[in-house]
């Protein structure tokens, strides 16, 4: 329900690119920025500058862009060269895999890209069947290529590039970015390797850093619903796994919130971070922090997605009714579905708060002119 409500805008993306060719994909003598980058928005007005990280991950690797014709061949597949030799392999793999190419063109470097298609295939596979623990250089490695990968630019929305005003997000088509067959190797990869119970903590927080979970978190703003959802289920392994992210990613989160409701109001990934808000609520212990209370009314509200906790009901109800949409029936609707289920868990002492102006609100809307919003309320 939140998200035909929340999704906003997204636009074509580019990769970024090196202006050396021949760099090396995963030199790490070498130093550079893997940045997170969203054209449509001011400088330090995105989620970086709020959170106030460091917007390096590591010792990164230029991105290298395609090598000198006939100098990426394809390499063995794992079954084919001795156990000893396949964690150098991996790396050699890797490194085929940090190369950037142009896919908005089906017809271009066409031999390039089932290269770099087989050697993602393979490494999924590697990962999922290996066993033991990951050298760490590998798991450094690997890490870099995924960031080379992910972590790229995403250009302004349709409605910014053109100057039309901006419409219904429910009614845009959605984006679907062209490297996607790649991108979700890349994602499956990563996935795996979190979730993997031979990944020690301790050692993969040094590359799944403060950092990386930040850009990893900027990525919400990608149009492409099936990114999206990789990453919705990326950071909520994340979370549950590296247990030092937790208050990091709840921050990062409040202040994409922050910047969605008072700032932007069009975000793409508002409803994937919901859902992963719900998930993370549910674990939260009774009586709550007043960390989690204040990010109830400051942001949770104000995009109208209360918690269940009874003893916070009128606070919800309250907030709902300061947020009561007056133009739009459709979201009001909504919100006369999420009262509902608020007043299902409120108890008399907090009803009795909040009873005459949520009457009042009942009464106008039992007196509204659409059919929609007064018969929502004489069948609940």
């Amino acid at each position: 329900m939140f998200k035909k409500i929340m999704k906003g805008g997204g636009g074509h993306k580019k990769p970024s690119k090196s202006d050396d060719p021949s760099a090396s994909a995963c030199n790490s003598q070498v130093a550079a920025n893997v940045i997170v980058n969203h054209a449509s928005r001011g400088a330090g007005g995105g989620t970086m500058a709020s959170a106030g990280a460091n917007s390096t991950i590591g010792p990164t690797s230029p991105m290298p862009i395609l090598p000198p014709s006939g100098l990426m061949e394809p390499l063995p597949m794992f079954r084919d060269v001795p156990v000893s030799e396949r964690q150098n392999l991996f790396l050699r793999k890797l490194h085929v895999c940090c190369y950037i190419l142009d896919f908005s063109d089906t017809l271009k470097n066409i031999r390039e890209k089932e290269i770099k298609s087989q050697a993602l295939m393979e490494l999924v596979d590697f990962i999922q069947s290996i066993s033991g623990k990951m050298m760490e250089n590998c798991q450094e490695e690997m890490i870099r290529m995924v960031s080379i990968n992910i972590f790229r630019c995403l250009p302004p929305a349709l409605h910014e590039n053109t100057g039309q005003e901006a419409t219904d997000p429910d009614e845009e088509e959605p984006y679907l970015e062209p490297s996607w067959p790649y991108l979700q190797l890349v994602y499956e990869l990563l996935l795996r390797y979190v979730v993997s119970l031979d990944t020690d903590t301790k050692v993969a927080k040094q590359y799944i850093d403060h950092s990386f979970v930040l850009k990893l978190l900027d990525l919400f703003d990608s149009e492409d619903p099936r990114e999206r959802e990789y990453l919705k289920t990326l950071v909520h392994r994340i979370y549950g796994k590296f247990m030092v992210h937790r208050p990091f990613i709840r921050k990062v989160i409040n202040n994409i919130f922050y910047r969605f409701i008072y700032e932007t109001e069009r975000y793409s990934g508002i409803g994937e971070l919901l859902e992963i808000l719900g998930s993370i609520i549910n674990g939260f212990a009774l009586p709550m922090k007043e960390e989690h209370k204040m990010f109830l009314v400051r942001a949770l509200l104000p995009p109208h997605k209360p918690k269940s906790d009874f003893k916070l009901a009128d606070t919800d109800i309250w907030g709902l009714l300061k947020y009561w949409p007056v133009t739009n029936c459709q979201k009001e609707v909504l919100f006369i579905g999420e009262l509902e289920e608020v007043l299902e868990a409120t108890q008399a002492a907090e009803f009795q708060r909040c009873m005459v102006p949520l009457f009042r609100q009942i009464s106008r809307c039992l007196n509204n002119s659409h059919f929609q919003v007064c018969r929502k309320f004489i069948y609940s």
